[in-house]
């Protein structure tokens, strides 16, 4: 799954993306985490990876392995 990032703090490494469906999802600290990935911009692409569970567990970016 993919989406866009709408808002993103770097202090709390939290942030909402918005689904190419229009629904919005926060995501915590420890998805941004275990991406690698230093900072995410406003309107950037990422995808979203999910556990078992559904939880959002990473973010990475579309061409990230």
């Amino acid at each position: 799954m993919q989406g866009t990032v709408a808002d993103y703090d770097p202090r709390t490494r939290t942030g909402t993306l918005l689904l190419d469906d229009g629904s919005r999802v926060a995501f915590p600290a420890s998805a941004f985490d275990a991406s690698g990935l230093r900072l995410l911009r406003l309107g950037q692409r990422v995808r979203l990876e999910h556990d078992a569970s559904g939880a959002l567990v990473r973010i990475t970016l579309p061409t990230f392995p």
